[in-house]
């Protein structure tokens, strides 16, 4: 069995809202009198669950709480859930940038973290000497540094600029060198947060596949990440995060569809609840139902093969917008897009004025969607400058079953090869 690298048991975080530390001076006072007469600390009794959704009656809530895993030696662990979630919290307390407030963690190994842009480099230090100062810090002898430099700077991408101070650099240029020195200096356990998004696409498969040679390696690697498929791809664990809370822990598989089937649950008829989360609104329009339906308009989840589809939209206006557009995008249940789909014709994108009051869309979608499970967002925004009025992501899944719409025409394969069966033309001849 794999040797236990991280061991974490009951592990809280709490934080003062409104306030640059955890705590005020007459707090840390009323703790330290608690603790002369033995008594607990008067703090840890109060506090509220981390939902950034909803206003709170306490100044104090809890980041995490109650966090309890184990990772084991070689170990692909992915960390996913919402923004706000806690998972870069935890991240920071297993990099020791910050203190559990309660809770223990253990951890046997030399620990290398990629957790924002900027960590652990000094802006006035050129690249070359901030190679040399992480490994110190990560416990390197200059000989052993000099003997990766070379394979550092060739992943990096980043040669030209190697002795020009790092706070020069892009934020690109920065994660390039941060993860190359992160990856490259022979970690026991690697700990990258979302950062890697700021990268090119290049240089995050790079970093994909660096990550999974690491893990194949022996060693150890922690990966909070929005994209699930990376997670998919690259982790063999997960645990899943919610409101600064573990709600599951397994299989990277298992950890998935539990994140994904989380969502706020429409009404059955495809009301949107008010309370529903929306990341990107300008409060002058929102979108208040959504529902899929066959071509006699009765509602439905499941279609078959071959089978066209409506989405019909609710948008009420609370007060007139000019200039707008309607875009629908319809994913993997990854996150994967298939389709982007906003008014047009004649190939040219189709404006439009809602006045107040709620309006209803409906759109007509005539193509092949092979079997599996699909996911629909949402958004209107103004289309000259792209200012998003309301925008609501996955807000609603289907599935395309194997059985066709026509008859005889059922999908043939059981391995999925694709996600949609264009129309197309062949022809052959003999030469």
């Amino acid at each position: 069995m794999s040797q236990k690298v991280i061991q974490v048991t009951n592990l809280g975080k709490q934080y003062r809202l409104g306030q640059v530390g955890t705590t005020t001076i007459s707090d840390d006072l009323k703790r330290l009198w608690y603790k002369i007469k033995g008594k607990d600390d008067p703090f840890l009794k109060i506090g509220e669950e981390n939902d950034r959704t909803k206003k709170g009656g306490s100044e104090y809530v809890w980041a995490l709480k109650d966090i309890s895993f184990d990772v084991y030696q070689g170990d692909v662990l992915g960390i996913v859930g919402k923004n706000g979630a806690g998972k870069s919290t935890l991240l920071k307390i297993l990099s020791r940038t910050t203190v559990p407030t309660l809770g223990e963690y253990k951890i046997k190994g030399r620990v290398a973290s990629l957790l924002e842009v900027g960590t652990g480099f000094h802006p006035d230090l050129t690249g070359r000497e901030n190679v040399f100062l992480n490994g110190a810090i990560l416990g390197m002898t200059k000989a052993e540094i000099k003997k990766n430099f070379d394979e550092i700077l060739d992943f990096s991408g980043v040669e030209r600029y190697i002795d020009t101070p790092v706070k020069r650099y892009s934020s690109g240029m920065y994660v390039r060198l941060a993860f190359a020195v992160a990856a490259h200096l022979k970690p026991e356990i690697l700990i990258v947060d979302e950062v890697l998004s700021v990268g090119d696409q290049e240089f995050q498969d790079k970093c994909l596949g660096k990550m999974r040679s690491v893990s194949e390696s022996g060693r150890t690697v922690l990966f909070v990440s929005h994209n699930l498929l990376a997670v998919k791809q690259l982790c063999t664990k997960g645990i899943f995060l919610k409101n600064g809370k573990l709600v599951k822990a397994g299989t990277t598989k298992d950890i998935v569809e539990e994140y994904l089937s989380d969502d706020k649950q429409l009404k059955s008829d495809g009301t949107i609840p008010n309370d529903f989360y929306r990341e990107f609104t300008t409060g002058e329009a929102f979108f208040r139902r959504i529902v899929l339906t066959d071509l006699n308009d009765n509602s439905l989840n499941r279609f078959a093969f071959n089978q066209p589809f409506k989405v019909r939209l609710q948008l009420e206006v609370l007060k007139q917008i000019k200039d707008v557009a309607i875009n629908i995008n319809i994913t993997t249940s990854l996150g994967e897009p298939i389709i982007f789909s906003v008014d047009s014709k004649d190939s040219k994108y189709l404006t439009r004025t809602f006045d107040e009051g709620i309006h209803e869309i409906d759109v007509m979608f005539d193509f092949k969607l092979l079997p599996n499970n699909y996911r629909v967002t949402i958004g209107v925004h103004y289309f000259k400058d792209g200012i998003t009025i309301d925008w609501l992501e996955n807000i609603y899944q289907f599935k395309i079953d194997k059985i066709s719409y026509n008859t005889n025409e059922d999908y043939p394969w059981d391995t999925l090869h694709g996600y949609i069966e264009p129309e197309s033309t062949w022809s052959y001849k003999k030469i």
